[in-house]
């Protein structure tokens, strides 16, 4: 932890622990928003399906390693470079009898890589850094005491299967399960540009940082390489905080997503306000309804009488039937777009039109589901767009082949 100490210091960074948060990661300097605070390699990671390379997370020229034939690789490079580990976790695959091996997911391949990693570290077949090793994990909080039976229970089925594959003496499987449950914690989602879910990797330095519902810095990701950005000034001496979920929901939304996924109360400054009359009414605009009268801007709360919904601006009641009616069709309308089976046609488009349509009726103007809508849309429209330029350019290379073979005849 001495090395790990000395080299965030030259970053300008320092760890302290507080009696009612744990650790904390500090800036020993001012930061500025875009500037760099921390870029961390993962110490272990997995794509999140069988159609990724395991070492770049691409999906191009794919090839399945001809033993497990579970890991697949886009070249010679990504195979090389990921080999040191995937030799022994392709040799504890290779165990499983093939049914088995279909129900591998990448929780588990993330487990099993950890103790391969771990056991080539105390073999000095990987190096261990300041940055990367295994004592790092061994310091990060599990919460394993508060997770309920029914997800003890599984974490002890998933530790067993590891066990099997794994057969390391020094190995038990209550360690096991408990790791499983600092992956739950601490574990990242590896995303691409778009935001769009890639894989998975364990950033033991990253996961130090600790959340915030209005943080002074953003993760984002190069490749696999995590990167943390300042979004805000962070003054020197102060805490450097990231948000572990969505922002944009209510508190009570908020709170409810940190409790499940990571086993605290977020008490930030927007969640102090939780049920006080303006938090309240924040709550209402972006997750809640919208008053039936389209010239008013005003937003739903519920009723005393308990006849339906009265928007807070006009007085207009909205009943619950009614709104009940809409939120169907939108449920029906988004089912049907999740069981399409294809996009090449503009069916999907049509769909996404009409649900953005009753969100309209439905939402306040400003409701997230709405606007995440309205992104889906514009996406739809940008697909259908490059789809029609890219038909019209070979309907003209093909029209200009056919005239250029006319004038030669």
């Amino acid at each position: 932890m001495e090395e790990l100490e000395t080299e965030l210091n030259e970053g300008f960074l320092t760890i302290s622990t507080l009696p009612d948060k744990g650790r904390c990661l500090f800036a020993t300097k001012h930061f500025y928003p875009g500037e760099v605070i921390l870029r961390e390699k993962p110490y272990v990671s997995v794509p999140n399906n069988k159609s990724r390379c395991d070492g770049c997370f691409g999906t191009s020229s794919l090839k399945k390693c001809s033993v497990c034939q579970i890991v697949w690789y886009c070249s010679t490079s990504c195979q090389k470079e990921e080999w040191k580990l995937h030799r022994l976790e392709c040799n504890a695959l290779s165990k499983l009898d093939k049914e088995r091996r279909k129900s591998v997911t990448p929780s588990l391949r993330l487990m099993l890589r950890l103790y391969i990693r771990r056991r080539l570290e105390s073999e000095r077949v990987i190096p261990a850094t300041s940055m990367e090793n295994y004592k790092l994990v061994e310091a990060l909080i599990s919460h394993i005491s508060e997770i309920d039976e029914k997800q003890l229970v599984l974490y002890a089925q998933m530790a067993n299967l590891v066990n099997l594959m794994l057969q390391l003496p020094d190995v038990n499987i209550k360690e096991i399960a408990e790791n499983f449950s600092k992956l739950a914690c601490n574990a990242h989602t590896i995303c691409d540009n778009e935001l769009r879910p890639l894989g998975t990797g364990l950033f033991p330095v990253i996961s130090i940082i600790n959340h915030s519902c209005l943080p002074n810095s953003v993760l984002v990701f190069e490749g696999k390489l995590a990167v943390v950005r300042a979004v805000q000034h962070i003054p020197k001496d102060s805490e450097v905080l990231i948000s572990y979920i969505e922002t944009a929901g209510s508190t009570l939304t908020r709170q409810k997503a940190l409790k499940e996924q990571y086993l605290f109360a977020c008490k930030c400054v927007r969640c102090i306000k939780l049920a006080q009359p303006d938090d309240i009414n924040k709550g209402a605009i972006v997750e809640g309804y919208g008053c039936k009268n389209t010239e008013c801007d005003g937003f739903l709360l519920r009723d005393s009488g308990d006849k339906g919904f009265i928007c807070q601006q006009c007085g207009l009641i909205r009943s619950k039937e009614e709104i009940k009616e809409l939120a169907s069709e939108i449920k029906s309308l988004s089912e049907k777009v999740l069981d399409s089976a294809s996009s090449q046609n503009n069916q999907e488009l049509i769909t996404t039109l009409a649900i953005e349509k009753l969100k309209r009726k439905l939402c306040h103007r400003f409701s997230i589901s709405l606007m995440q809508t309205r992104d889906k849309l514009l996406k739809e429209y940008i697909q259908v767009f490059i789809h029609c330029l890219v038909c019209n350019i070979i309907h003209v290379a093909n029209l200009n082949g056919f005239l250029g073979r006319q004038r030669m005849v």
